[in-house]
């Protein structure tokens, strides 16, 4: 029978002990029940109403927060103060973000002990914050509302806040496009607002997105070219406005550094492979750290495999088909770095390229979920950690990053 307080509707009040995956709080029922809470930090006291319950555990709303724990601060931006989906972490303290995010990284990881290879993520995860913690995003896709005027979504709504801006943009990114006096757009469309390392503002609109896919065909360049170009290291880049780039400032130079150092080793094998590479960001590096050997990047999306890393001193070659289709035409790889979507690579993408076995490989996961679930899969295919680190490349929500080495029978290090 469920107990009377967590009947769905019912107010209960809860003390938030931790964070799960996904940023909600974790409290307590009176019969033990795990409570979920979206907008509840450890040490708070709140008061919920409870809305989905199961047999072990609840899902509630946050109601009030009775008693703020010692993380909690006032919202730090604007639109999220508003009831936007922007910035679900704007309410935590800056300096205990990357905490609360690697104590939710080892959440994940703890049942996997065993499938670690020795690696001691207590003791031997690295965590990393990247700065600035505002003004920190370099591109931004806007909804535009039946007035063309453009915003950011409420939480967990299609409907759009389009007079208070996002913290997160660099500043001037959203000049002009949103709040009073900015220009319109065309109805129901999307709007894509990129600054580059040169400092060009592109502003282009594509058709609305569906849930969970990108839209990259341009309909409309409002400002700029739509070429966006930029620069990380020796290395330059040149594709469109909607081709996927990292979208912290730093992220680019932080991640390119670390395949490099990570990567550098001798190999018996001269390619490497650049899987969901994008535009290619990684290649350079892959090279480098090989000492000069050739690239092979993959990656589904048109725009970027057609605007890939190009250059007469490495040589790469680009293919424009998703990963999960294979790689029998490519060589045996020495070094394998890859960065899958927040649904991870999977169980048949890291099987097939552990059965080419290569020396190295370099996994970037964006949810901390599926990027665990992929690290089981590693160490079945005959693949240890060597070296992980936590990157923080999204303050003030809850996404963050996470980069791991992994060395065939390897181990640790």
């Amino acid at each position: 029978m469920t107990h009377p307080e967590l009947a769905p509707g019912a107010r209960i009040e809860l003390d938030i002990s931790t964070l799960a995956h996904g940023g909600e709080g974790i409290g307590h029922a009176p019969d033990g029940r795990v409570v979920f809470v979206r907008g509840a930090l450890p040490g708070d006291r709140v008061a919920a109403v409870i809305g989905t319950v199961k047999k072990r555990w609840a899902r509630a709303e946050l109601g009030e927060v009775l008693d703020g724990g010692p993380v909690r601060v006032p919202s730090r931006c604007p639109a999220a103060a508003r009831g936007a989906g922007c910035c679900d972490f704007a309410f935590v303290d800056p300096d205990a973000e990357l905490g609360l995010k690697r104590d939710i990284l080892l959440g994940q990881l703890a049942s996997l002990a065993g499938s670690l290879g020795g690696f001691d993520a207590p003791t031997q995860l690295g965590a990393v914050r990247l700065e600035p913690v505002q003004g920190w995003r370099t591109r931004v896709r806007l909804g535009v509302d039946a007035e063309g005027r453009a915003g950011v979504r409420m939480l967990r709504s299609r409907e759009l806040l389009t007079d208070v801006a996002c913290s997160q943009p660099v500043p001037g990114l959203l000049d002009g496009l949103v709040g009073e006096g900015a220009r319109t757009f065309t109805p129901g469309a999307e709007v894509v607002a990129v600054v580059d390392s040169r400092g060009q503002r592109h502003v282009v609109e594509t058709a609305r997105a569906q849930r969970g896919r990108r839209v990259e065909r341009m309909t409309t360049v409002c400002e700029g070219s739509g070429t966006v170009v930029q620069r990380v290291g020796e290395a330059e880049f040149s594709f469109p406005a909607t081709a996927f780039w990292q979208a912290h400032i730093e992220a680019p130079a932080a991640y390119t550094e670390i395949v490099r150092k990570w990567g550098e080793s001798t190999y018996d094998r001269r390619t490497g492979w650049d899987l969901y590479g994008g535009v290619g960001l990684f290649a350079p590096s892959i090279a480098q750290a090989m000492g000069g050997a050739h690239v092979d990047t993959v990656d589904y999306s048109p725009a970027a495999v057609e605007a890939s890393q190009r250059s007469a001193e490495m040589s790469i070659t680009t293919h424009n088909r998703k990963v999960e289709l294979g790689f029998d035409d490519l060589a045996d790889p020495g070094l394998v770095v890859l960065d899958p979507p927040r649904a991870g690579a999977g169980t048949g993408v890291i099987a097939a390229i552990a059965k080419r076995e290569p020396e190295r490989v370099i996994h970037i996961g964006c949810d901390p979920a599926t990027f665990a679930r992929d690290i089981t899969q590693w160490r079945e295919g005959g693949f240890n950690v060597t070296r992980m680190t936590l990157i923080d490349a999204f303050p003030g929500t809850h996404h963050f990053e996470v980069i791991a080495q992994l060395d065939r029978g390897a181990k640790t290090v």
